[in-house]
């Protein structure tokens, strides 16, 4: 009996073991088969994205890691909102919405036609006023100028060798009352240094304006500033241009010692001097009695590159005792288009010319004397009229308030 009862129990232990064993084989195998699923079903998953890569990109062999496509896909969604934020900024535009922003940044964009250099210095305040009642507008109407057709107005002057002084404040009071100054801190005002400060105003005016053109005048220059701009604009197209009274000076000795001027221009290999130069004993003798052209210095016009060109390389430009043949010996050899404008040669001798301007300007009951005629010259041989209402620019005239 006992050896029965022992045998069913050893018999009941191996059958709940087998069922064990057959339990754990059945999840093995399951488990199995689940992880190989998923496996199997990663890589169609990274095959699929591969080929849909391949064929978007045109590149069939290409080997993009997982991590790689999914920054992909990771900035194409990033495009995508891109994308509905412009539809939406595209609609909100067609019901009228501008920006702030934007608004200020297209103004911003919009480049002035000229800026005007009036060249002046201390105690010439009498030309400064002349000026303003002549031609030059002042307060809301010189800011209207600026606005309705791009030309900004200054004077510029430096500062006095006494630092502070006197003349220095005559002049900070009178640019407080007007607003129509450009003062070169950097600059002390003597007549010697003429040709630094016209170099001076052409960088404050090329860093602080953007313009189409740079002018320089004289303060006894008249300027009708409607003909002005519309001349500018038949030159919008071209960007290297030096616009002015074009003339070649006569050189009047015919031996040139090496310390003069001319010597010295002559040693930079300007082409316009050393046409039919020959060494005499020491000396440089001139064949052809003619240096460059250049602008007569009352008044001439820069194209904006020029200007750019004069601020960047500042320090490397020479100046001379004239402005107009300090600013033309910085051109030469430049690809620089010379343009000759006649209407920028008028003198003050016209009396057709007196007459015009008097009528023009009598509302404001300014007389300007002028002389008995007028011309024009393009060098000491060649003389032109001026015409009475075709003109630009009339030099030397006297205005009496």
């Amino acid at each position: 009996m006992q050896s029965r009862g022992s045998s069913n129990r050893l018999s009941g232990l191996v059958f709940r073991s087998r069922i064990s064993a057959l339990m754990l084989s059945m999840f093995a195998a399951m488990g199995s088969i689940y992880v190989a699923g998923r496996l199997w079903q990663d890589a169609e998953n990274r095959v699929y994205l591969i080929k849909e890569l391949d064929r978007i990109t045109g590149q069939e062999q290409s080997a993009i890691s997982v991590d790689d496509t999914l920054k992909i896909i990771a900035c194409r969604e990033e495009q995508k909102k891109l994308l509905a934020l412009e539809m939406e900024l595209d609609a909100a535009r067609q019901e009228g919405f501008v920006s702030k922003h934007m608004s200020e940044t297209k103004e911003m964009k919009k480049r002035l036609l000229a800026v005007i250099g009036i060249v002046t210095s201390f105690g010439r305040k009498n030309n400064r006023d002349a000026i303003r009642k002549a031609w030059m507008p002042t307060g809301a109407a010189l800011k209207k100028l600026e606005v309705d057709k791009g030309i900004i107005v200054r004077f510029v002057i430096g500062r006095s060798p006494n630092h502070r002084d006197s003349l220095d404040g005559v002049i900070d009071n009178e640019n407080r009352l007007t607003n129509d100054f450009v003062v070169l801190d950097n600059h002390v005002e003597t007549p010697k240094e003429l040709p630094k400060k016209t170099k001076l105003f052409f960088v404050h005016a090329a860093d602080t304006w953007d313009a189409e053109f740079y002018a320089k005048v004289n303060d006894d220059v008249y300027v009708n500033i409607d003909a002005l701009g519309a001349m500018l604009a038949t030159h919008l197209d071209k960007p290297r241009v030096y616009i002015g009274c074009m003339k070649s000076g006569e050189i009047f000795s015919e031996a040139l010692h090496p310390s003069s001027i001319f010597t010295n221009l002559l040693l930079l290999g300007f082409s316009g001097i050393t046409n039919g130069m020959k060494r005499s004993g020491g000396n440089l003798v001139m064949e052809n009695r003619e240096y460059f052209r250049h602008a007569s210095g009352e008044m001439y016009v820069i194209s904006r590159a020029l200007a750019q060109f004069i601020s960047i390389n500042r320090s490397n430009l020479r100046t001379y005792d004239h402005d107009d043949v300090s600013v033309g010996s910085w051109f030469i050899g430049l690809n620089v288009k010379h343009v000759d404008e006649s209407k920028f040669c008028c003198s003050s001798r016209s009396s057709g010319l007196s007459l015009s301007l008097s009528e023009k300007h009598a509302h404001r009951k300014i007389a300007i004397k002028l002389g008995l005629y007028a011309n024009l010259y393009d060098s000491r041989t060649e003389k032109r009229k001026c015409e009475p209402n075709d003109y630009i620019a009339v030099k030397g005239i006297i205005l009496q308030l």
